[in-house]
Parts: C-alpha cells; structure tokens; sequence
C-alpha cells in the first residue's frame, strides 16, 4: 500500500465569480496540471490551519477558510492523495505564483476547460454545483 498524503486546497474566489487556479510547475510532480493552491498538511494540524499557512508560504496572502468543499481520497501511481477542500477569501494581499508555473482567476463556468490534477476534479465539480445554486452570486 501507498503512502496517503493529507493536503488542503484553498478555492479562493473574488466578487466576480471567479475562481483562483494554479498550474503546477515542472519542479512540481504533475507538472502541466491545474490545481487548488494548498499543500500539506502537518502532524499537529488542522485543514484549516494547514490551509492558512501553505497559502500565505505559496502565494504570499492572508486568507479566511469558508465553507468545505469536499473530502476526495485519489491513487496516482506512486502515492495516495487525501485532498480536502473549502471555499476561501484573500483578506491580505495578491496572489504571486512563486511555486506555481502561473495563477489564474477563471469563471466558474469555465473550470472544465483546464486540465485538472485527478485529485482535484471531484472539487471543481462540487464548486460547480455550488456556485450554479448561487454561493457566490452578487
């Protein structure tokens, strides 16, 4: 059996609907992929916790952890992935990709037309559905 790695994934939104993706870069594993930007959780961690730090640590902002998304455990070849997601705001700050080949703010609508890390697709369907009811509608 694999090792299982427990990340977080922040899906950071703004007042336009969008939503904030991060293309993972050639020193990354999955290069070329997209993701919820996020990262590991520690040992003496909460999601939430985990969350605040690794987006502060990538992206260089502050953030309030909102609603959760969803809990999505997924087998790539050489490990295991626990992803577990929530909705998040910037409440400091500009997203600077310094890990990341490159950010992005996409419409909702639109997040099918990236090409998702696995782990990541059950969220992005779950962000969907969510925001076709009217989350984050102004």
């Amino acid at each position: 059996m694999t090792e299982i790695i427990h990340v977080v994934g922040a899906i950071i939104h703004n007042d336009n609907g969008q939503i904030l993706c991060a293309l993972r870069s050639e020193k990354m594993s999955l290069p070329g992929y997209w993701e919820f930007p996020g990262g590991k959780v520690e040992s003496n961690e909460s999601s939430e916790t985990a969350l605040i730090r690794e987006i502060k640590e990538e992206l260089h902002c502050d953030i309030k952890v909102g609603q959760f998304i969803e809990d999505t455990t997924y087998t790539y070849d050489l490990f295991t992935v626990r992803l577990v997601t929530y909705f998040a705001e910037i409440i400091n700050g500009t997203p600077i990709a310094y890990e990341h080949s490159e950010l992005k703010w996409v419409p909702f609508k639109e997040l099918y037309s990236l090409q998702w890390a696995p782990a990541d697709i059950p969220a992005v369907e779950r962000v969907i559905q969510q925001c076709k009811k009217g989350f984050m509608s102004n």
